[in-house]
């Protein structure tokens, strides 16, 4: 107790101890944030570097999507990074005895059952590594209802199948998550959060960061953007459930010091050989450890890593070990644009010597534009559509109306769209609503052309059967 309580003193003044390192790097970081937020319009974004036990630069830039300036202490949404933090929270338990990484789930967790009765042989490293079997491909978990509780997300997983038999695949599966963080209530005593913020964010001065259940938890601070036509639309996260998978919430200043504890070993959190074992991973994926990716930087620095993406807001984090540097950057913007995971490449040039690619203008204008300009042309066809029905009926018999099939076409693509984005991400899940924000003008267009198509076909149908009607009235 009284390791954890000095570790947590020393690293709350963390951020007062100057670091050895040149200036160049923080007046580099800041003159590259600064250009990629000019060329790309980016509303806001917060950054922290760490090497070793020091804090090298942590500074917010632009503004929330409340209107508010982003500082080091504004707490914005780190997504996928979590699973770090819920890695860390399961070997917790596990130096502590309480559970063992080998064992089945249900040994700890008996309220997780799936229809699958290859589900009763996961274990607990099968979740944190992500081979359990469990794949968005044999359930949908975004598009299906979404729970309140990790109780809540455990007890739907009761009519849900395995893709592959445990142990044997790598499916990226936030449920796998999900599981384990309720483990952890269940096993701890305690809700998820209060666990974490006694075991995690209080031990290392995290003071300002949290976990959420759903969307609706997401303070103002920590809403994001869209971007529509090149500007930046402040939108409020779809439904969603994330806690254990992606639900916490931090700062640039909190996120130094979590970088910091992972670069210097997590002394007073977690035991040498339950680090080691969470940056190592398993068969059948070399490149996936427990909540950290193993990867290198474009020069071939080894890396631990982990990306996160929202709707409405991007995250990524980095270790050098070699180096004992870290890097956490988090962007209001939404898991389409990237624009934390684009930044993250251009500090670690920077960080290694080098020079980050010139930012450049959002590629995604000219799509945009291009479906404006559809939307206006679809909306003039339908209105021409629409006015000339009565010549149209007058010219057709009613044998010819299947003609009218084609304008239903973009109705059947709304109706079929989201299971047609699975087949084409190789089952990744995704609801209807999520597309819009993957791809609002093509959405908005394609909504359009369904609304316009339909509204033409009643149109020309009403002409065509209105005299008939009229005639076996007059008669």
């Amino acid at each position: 107790m009284l390791k954890t309580v000095l570790t947590a003193i020393f690293l709350a003044l963390v951020p007062s101890i100057p670091a050895s390192v040149p200036a160049s790097v923080p007046a580099s970081v800041d003159a590259y944030v600064e250009r990629y937020r000019a060329a790309t319009g980016l509303p806001g974004v917060t950054v922290a570097i760490t090497k070793q036990d020091r804090v090298i630069h942590t500074r917010g830039y632009g503004r929330t999507a409340t209107g508010e300036p982003v500082t080091a202490d504004t707490p914005l949404a780190v997504a996928s990074v979590s699973k770090s933090f819920t890695a860390l929270a399961v070997l917790q338990l596990a130096d502590k005895g309480k559970v063992a990484l080998d064992q089945p789930v249900r040994r700890y967790l008996p309220e997780f059952k799936m229809a699958d009765p290859r589900a009763a042989k996961i274990t607990i490293r099968q979740l944190l590594d992500q081979t359990s079997g469990m794949a968005d491909s044999a359930f949908h978990e975004k598009s299906s209802t979404q729970p309140r509780t990790l109780q809540g997300a455990v007890a739907r997983l009761r009519t849900a199948g395995l893709a592959a038999d445990p142990g044997t695949a790598f499916n990226y599966h936030n449920t796998n998550y999900q599981v384990a963080a309720r483990l952890v209530e269940v096993v701890s005593g305690r809700p998820f959060a209060a666990y974490l913020d006694a075991h995690v964010f209080q031990p290392l001065g995290m003071r300002d960061s949290t976990t959420i259940d759903t969307d609706r938890d997401l303070p103002g601070s920590a809403r994001g953007h869209l971007y529509v036509l090149g500007q930046a639309i402040a939108v409020p996260e779809p439904t969603g459930f994330g806690n254990g998978s992606g639900g916490v919430l931090s700062t640039a200043n909190d996120m130094a010091r979590w970088l910091i504890a992972q670069n210097t070993g997590l002394r007073g959190l977690l035991s040498p050989r339950a680090v080691r074992e969470m940056r190592t991973p398993s068969k059948p994926n070399d490149e996936y450890a427990l909540g950290w990716e193993i990867g290198k930087t474009e020069r071939g620095t080894p890396v631990l890593e982990h990306g996160g993406d929202l709707f409405t807001s991007t995250a990524h984090q980095l270790l050098m070990p070699a180096s004992g540097y870290g890097v956490a950057v988090m962007a209001n913007t939404g898991l389409a644009f990237a624009d934390a995971h684009t930044l993250m490449r251009g500090i670690v040039a920077i960080i290694e010597g080098g020079t980050p690619q010139a930012p450049s203008g959002r590629p995604s204008l000219l799509t945009d534009a291009l479906f404006a300009l559809l939307t206006l042309v679809t909306i003039g066809l339908a209105v021409r559509g629409t006015a000339r029905a009565r010549q149209w009926a007058a010219r057709r018999s009613g044998w010819q109306l299947w003609r009218l099939a084609p304008y239903l076409v973009p109705l059947a693509l709304c109706a079929t769209i989201a299971p047609i984005h699975r087949l084409l991400a190789r089952g990744r899940d995704i609801s209807w609503v999520q597309l819009v924000y993957l791809y609002p003008t093509f959405m908005a267009w394609l909504l359009t052309a369904a609304a316009a198509g339909l509204t033409v076909v009643a149109a020309r149908l009403w002409r065509a059967v209105r005299p008939r009607r009229l005639k076996r009235a007059s008669a």
